[in-house]
């Protein structure tokens, strides 16, 4: 096992299928390949290479052909993948079309190659991403439509708060994921561009044709990318603004899991995360129920950040081409977007069969005996003798509530400044009642909701 990601074990849990096929050397190599076959393609079209030239390497730019221990060799050697694929190429066409290999990567250089296959593997897996969290979306839109009058506590600091509903607590994490979709809408139109601008990004090598840009603007339409602006071998913001939003996806997946990990507490119990059998269990107490895609949500999360990171040291390049920076990308790019997708995986999981404890709820609202709507009793007596004094009574009146053992109805009512506001015995109640100061958020959720 090299790493998390690629091993028999854990491959399941740190990656998934879909991305790790997605950036695995035989798609890679792949992705090497449709360059090649494209830019002949194109420049055979345009007359830039001979017409029987393009029409051989075409033929050739088939990845079974490729013989994959001979590249791993030459990698090793030469310091780069694309020169050996190129060279296997160029021997092949030439054994049955002598001489017309010779046109293969005409006008490129490595990193032409290496740079758009990388797009090419990051277009991929957003498409991987768009599917994830959509479908995280839709689930966690039917959940806070179940929920979205579900009162429960509110927490600062990790205290009660005041009350909230879930739906309310589901909408602010819908919301994030919303915003999510519209960064990676943004995120698409930068990214998703070719590379091609040969030894320093001028395209000298084919720039007698005339049709160079002709060439640029071919390459990208076949290979389904847009032109950029301007050659980027060494201006890499497009790579890390994409690692950066995988840090900002898992790290919304991360709240949602902490928020998970502390409402499954023993002492809360108000969620569950989907139950299987033997699902989270222990070794040696088997009365546990560990909330383990959070757990690996968690590490994920933590993960992707730290690598992320890396890439804004591969942004700073030097000149036109680098000398190593660049390789950062190799090593961070397939991790992190393997990662992400595990990460959206587990979420998903969690929001598909979340169970939902509106009695644990109930039972923690009133464990307080109503302190935590004495916001409340505080802003009702406020009217009659000012806010910071009514604060000031409240305080105590709640210490004293909870040292005695009282609800805070009763101790407030034994307070004479209480019983001479114009706030009476039942309506004392009403305010200490938690199902009554829900505030908005059954109205803030249903705007939510209005926009998925």
């Amino acid at each position: 096992m090299s790493s998390v990601t690629d091993s028999a074990i854990f491959r399941h849990i740190f990656s998934t299928s879909a991305a790790s096929k997605i950036w695995s050397d035989r798609t890679r190599t792949m992705y090497y390949l449709q360059f090649e076959a494209a830019l002949a393609r194109v420049q055979g079209r345009l007359g830039v290479i001979p017409a029987d030239a393009s029409d051989a390497i075409q033929q050739y730019c088939d990845v079974d052909i490729i013989d994959m221990e001979e590249l791993e060799k030459e990698t090793v050697k030469i310091g780069y993948p694309v020169l050996p694929v190129v060279k296997q190429i160029v021997r092949r066409v030439n054994e049955s079309h002598p001489s017309l290999g010779e046109w293969t990567h005409w006008g490129a250089t490595t990193q032409d190659v290496t740079d758009t296959a990388t797009i090419l593997q990051l277009r991929d897996t957003l498409d991987l991403i768009t599917t994830s969290l959509g479908d995280i979306m839709k689930g966690l839109k039917e959940l806070c439509q179940t929920h979205i009058s579900t009162p429960m506590p509110g927490r600062s600091n990790l205290q009660q708060a005041v009350p909230i509903t879930f739906g309310f607590k589901l909408a602010r994490l819908l919301a994030t994921f919303q915003r999510h979709q519209e960064r990676l809408v943004e995120i698409r139109k930068r990214l998703l561009v070719v590379e091609f601008g040969g030894a320093a990004g001028t395209l000298a090598t084919i720039s007698d044709s005339g049709l160079a840009l002709e060439v640029l603007d071919g390459l990208a339409d076949e290979l389904g990318l847009e032109v950029p602006d301007i050659a980027w071998h060494t201006e890499r913001d497009r790579i890390a603004e994409v690692g950066a939003f995988f840090a900002l996806l898992t790290g919304t997946c991360a709240k949602f899991a902490l928020d998970i990990k502390l409402l499954m507490q023993t002492e809360v119990g108000e969620v569950s995360e989907p139950y299987y059998p033997h699902r989270g269990s222990s070794s040696t107490m088997p009365q546990k129920r560990n909330p383990i895609s959070s757990v690996y949500i968690t590490a994920i999360a933590s993960t992707v950040k730290q690598l992320s990171a890396a890439l804004f040291d591969a942004m700073v390049e030097d000149h036109e081409r680098s000398t190593g920076p660049w390789e950062i990308e190799w090593i961070v790019l397939p991790q992190i977007s393997t990662l992400t997708h595990a990460a959206l995986t587990h979420t998903l999981n969690i929001v598909s069969g979340l169970e939902v404890h509106p009695e644990a709820m109930q039972r923690n609202l009133r464990l307080t005996g109503g302190q935590i709507v004495s916001e409340a009793v505080m802003m009702g007596l406020g009217r009659t003798m000012g806010r910071q004094v009514a604060h000031d009574l409240v305080y105590d009146a709640c210490k004293q509530a909870g040292d005695e053992g009282r609800l805070l109805a009763d101790v407030l009512w034994d307070i004479e400044a209480v019983r001479n506001t114009r706030i009476d015995r039942k309506e004392l109640e009403r305010l200490c009642e938690p199902g009554n100061y829900l505030g908005l958020s059954l109205k803030m959720a249903e705007r939510i909701l209005e926009r998925s």
